[in-house]
C-alpha cells in the first residue's frame, strides 16, 4: 500500500472522528459546536495529514501525477484551507458539519481509485503554475457549492412552520447551527468573486501554456469548454448580483450550474477515462 494511499485513509479517518464528534453533540445536546480554537486545532491534524497524501501522490519523483479522485481531493483539501482561514475571522465553523463529510468522502475515493496518468510536460514551470492555479479556482468553487446547497436548506427551513425543539429532526438542528442565512450570502459571494478571479487566472495561464507547448491560443477539448462555460457563468452570476441585485435562490441555481461546469472540465471526464473505460 502507497504512502498516499495510507495517507488518504488516515485523513478519512481524522475527518470522520471529528465529524462523528459535531454530530453527536448536535444529537444529545442544543450546543454542538465545540470552541473555535479546540476546533481549528483538531481540524488542522487531518489536513495536514490530507496534504502530506496529495504531496505524495500528486508529485512523485518530480513528476505530475493527476486523476479524477486526485482533482476532487484536491479541490476539497485547497477549500478547507481557505475555510480554516476564514473560520479565524468569520466563525462559520457550523459548516464543517457538511464539509466534514464531503472531506471523508473526497479522501475515500483517491484511497479507492488512486489510478491518473502522468502529466505531460510536467517539467514546464507555466504547466504547474497553471495546474495550482486551476485546482485552487476548484477548491473554492466545491466550497462555493457547499455554502449554497446548506443556504438552500436553510432558505427553505425559514419558510417552514416553527416546530418545538424536540420535534426537529438532526438535519434541521443542523441547519440552525449555520450562520445567519445573510452572513452565507455575503461569505457567498465573496468566495464567487475570489474564485472567479482565480478562474480567471487559470484561463489567462492556460492560454499561456498553451501557445507554449502546441503553438494555439487554446486547445478545443471539453476541458476548455467547460472551464469557459464555467467562467461564464460565474461572470454573469458577479454581473447580475452588481447590477439587478440577484440573490436567494436565484443566485444559488447559477452557483450550483457553474459548480457542475468546473466538475465536468475534469474530474468528470477523467472519471470515464480512468474509471469506465
Amino acid at each position: 500500500m502507497s504512502a498516499s494511499i495510507v495517507f488518504h485513509l488516515l485523513a478519512a479517518l481524522g475527518y470522520g472522528l471529528l465529524g462523528a464528534w459535531f454530530w453527536l453533540r448536535l444529537a444529545r445536546s442544543h450546543t454542538p459546536l465545540p470552541p473555535l480554537m479546540i476546533a481549528q486545532v483538531c481540524l488542522l491534524v487531518p489536513i495536514v495529514l490530507h496534504g502530506l497524501a496529495l504531496f505524495n501522490s500528486v508529485v512523485p519523483d518530480h513528476t505530475l501525477f493527476l486523476g479524477w479522485a486526485l482533482a476532487l481531493s484536491a479541490a476539497i483539501w485547497l477549500g478547507l484551507m481557505v475555510f480554516w482561514l476564514q473560520n479565524l475571522v468569520l466563525r462559520v465553523q457550523g459548516l464543517l458539519l457538511i464539509l466534514l463529510p464531503a472531506a471523508v468522502l473526497a479522501s475515500l475515493l483517491a484511497a479507492a481509485f488512486p489510478q491518473g496518468h502522468v502529466v505531460p510536460h510536467a517539467n514546464s514551470e507555466w504547466l504547474r503554475i497553471h495546474l495550482l492555479i486551476s485546482l485552487t479556482a476548484y477548491g473554492l468553487i466545491s466550497i462555493a457549492a457547499l455554502n449554497a446547497v446548506f443556504m438552500a436548506a436553510l432558505d427553505r427551513q425559514l419558510h417552514r412552520p416553527i416546530e418545538s425543539v424536540e420535534q426537529r429532526t438532526l438535519l434541521e438542528k443542523a441547519v440552525d447551527c449555520m450562520p445567519p442565512l445573510l452572513m452565507q450570502e455575503r461569505l457567498l459571494f465573496q468566495l464567487i468573486a475570489i474564485a472567479f478571479a482565480v478562474l480567471s487566472l487559470t484561463v489567462a495561464t492556460g492560454i499561456v501554456v498553451s501557445l507554449r507547448l502546441s503553438s494555439q491560443v487554446l486547445p478545443f477539448d471539453h476541458k476548455t469548454v467547460f472551464t469557459l462555460l464555467s467562467w461564464l457563468t460565474f461572470g454573469g452570476l458577479l454581473w447580475g448580483r452588481h447590477t439587478q441585485g440577484w440573490r436567494g435562490r436565484l443566485a444559488l441555481r447559477w452557483t450550483l450550474t457553474g459548480f457542475a461546469f468546473v466538475l465536468l472540465a475534469y474530474t468528470g471526464s477523467r472519471f470515464v477515462m480512468d474509471v469506465l473505460l
